[in-house]
């Protein structure tokens, strides 16, 4: 229940609100085959900067960014491995005049990347995660660069003041009614004008890249992985991605009409395959990089959701897939017929939580099934409601200043539902300081395919909340069906 704000969860909901949610809703060498490596720091930049670095992560403007992602996340292999390409891409760029650029790893895993003209550039670890080699990084890198040198933002910022002139006119001069046509007409236009960046970003990107000494191709590989790891969470989760997660795909659309333009643009500069990957040195560099949610900030294993920070820890139902967003922790079993959602409140002061769980917050709340009890140990409070179709389970649970919301929903409620429901709630407890202690995150491992290995032996290795041979295949470019080669290295995301 993470958010960019470092804030275990956002302090207000509408349960109205969270309904259109739901309904969308050890050392060894490389050589050793199988067995996860940890290798020699990422090789050194194969080029010295071309000028002196100016340091500019001091600015309020970089530390509030900073604050938004998740904070820094400390990587200097990675780093190092990073500001290695960066001082290949400035030898290469269309402005040899621009600042030379320094990477900062932001700990979130949304995938992301962007720079600024001070000189600081931003990729988060999920990028990093789903990147597969030198090439694909450097492509992110080079576009979000090319939104600076050409101006991207202020041309962006220019258009829609024009459009806000235009349609503030149409109304004055004409009537509002036409004044909407025209605002719906200048946001089109908006929206094709930030297309069309997006496109010339690519180009450029892919230019300078080849350019650089690494394969053109990069760019639409990337691309590619990118939308398959949209369309994977919308089939996880059977819910379009929130804004508010602050995922590229915000900003930068994947299209398969992209992906064709990217790789056209790399077919008039080369075949494929001719260009640098460094696919190994790139696994070496990011070999043990935090995977997923930060344990500080809460994460899902399976139907088990834990935060360590906050103490205190709870289980789903049977089949329900959990995530845990900026907002709250989701979850959604059986086709979005149930989902369940918990976030959380400050208790409020001088009111008691059968008094709170009655004062509104709730449509449809059934106030003779307000029930005072104790879970775990634990004052609580449960209750039923109904709004339009939809049947509701909830429980607030107070733990020392924050009142716990979990709510489920149901389509058509019977006792089935309501046993497994009430289980679940019954499964919140704060955990021990033993319990806190032991968790321990996600990361990234790399390691070598043995002759036998396969996909589904693979998976087996994978500790991801849900569809490990998905994931697996997703983090290394590869088709359901295909084969692995005796030798190379893989990601799998390991404990």
């Amino acid at each position: 229940m993470a958010t960019p704000l470092r804030k275990p969860f956002r302090r207000a909901g509408i349960l109205a609100v969270w309904l259109s949610v739901a309904a969308l809703a050890g050392c060894a060498q490389l050589e050793q085959q199988g067995q996860i490596f940890s290798p020699q720091p990422a090789r050194p930049p194969r080029h010295a900067a071309t000028g002196p670095r100016t340091d500019n992560r001091n600015s309020v403007q970089h530390k509030e960014l900073v604050a938004q992602f998740g904070g820094e996340y400390s990587a200097p292999a990675a780093e190092a491995y990073l500001n290695g390409i960066l001082a290949q891409l400035a030898r290469a760029s269309d402005t040899p005049g621009q600042p030379a650029y320094r990477v900062t790893i932001l700990n979130t895993p949304v995938v992301n990347a962007f720079a600024l003209p001070s000189g600081n550039l931003y990729i988060t670890r999920g990028l990093l995660a789903l990147a597969s080699d030198a090439s694909e990084v450097a492509a992110v890198m080079a576009h979000e660069i090319a939104h600076v040198t050409a101006r991207h933002s202020a041309l962006r910022a220019e258009r829609e003041r024009e459009a806000a002139v235009i349609t503030k006119a149409a109304e004055v001069i004409q009537n509002r009614e036409r004044g909407e046509e025209i605002r719906s007409s200048q946001r089109l236009s908006v929206a094709s004008f930030s297309r069309q960046q997006e496109l010339e970003a690519d180009a450029i990107g892919v230019r300078v890249i080849a350019r650089a000494g690494y394969d053109p191709y990069g760019a639409p590989r990337f691309l590619t992985s990118l939308g398959k790891s949209a369309e994977l969470r919308a089939s996880l989760y059977s819910k379009k991605k929130s804004s508010a997660d602050f995922d590229i795909l915000s900003t930068h659309p994947s299209t398969p009409d992209r992906v064709a333009r990217a790789v056209a643009a790399a077919r008039q500069i080369s075949a494929p395959e001719t260009g640098q990957r460094d696919r190994d040195g790139y696994l070496a560099s990011i070999n043990g990089l935090a995977f997923g949610d930060d344990p500080n900030e809460g994460f899902v294993r399976g139907r088990n959701f834990s935060h360590p920070r906050l103490r205190f820890a709870f289980t789903a139902p049977e089949g329900f897939l959990l995530e845990n967003s900026n907002e709250a922790v989701f979850g959604v079993r059986d086709a979005d017929n149930e989902a369940l959602r918990l976030d959380s409140v400050r208790t409020p002061a001088g009111q008691s939580l059968e008094s709170y769980v009655g004062s509104g917050w709730v449509d449809g709340l059934l106030q003779s099934s307000i029930k005072k009890t104790e879970i775990n140990g634990l004052p609580a409070v449960t209750a039923s409601a109904r709004a339009g179709e939809w049947n509701f389970r909830l429980a607030v649970v107070q733990l020392g200043d924050e009142l716990y919301r979990l709510i489920f929903a149901v389509r058509s409620l019977n006792e089935d539902a309501e046993r497994r429901f009430d289980a679940s709630i019954a499964t919140f407890h704060r955990l021990t300081p033993e319990e806190a202690r032991d968790v321990r995150g996600l990361r990234i491992g790399v390691v070598a395919a043995a002759p036998a290995d396969t996909i589904s032996a693979m998976s087996t290795r994978m500790v991801t909340p849900n569809r490990p041979a998905e994931y697996f295949t997703l983090l290394n470019e590869l088709d359901p069906d295909s084969a692995l080669v005796p030798g190379e290295h893989y990601k799998i995301v390991i404990e």
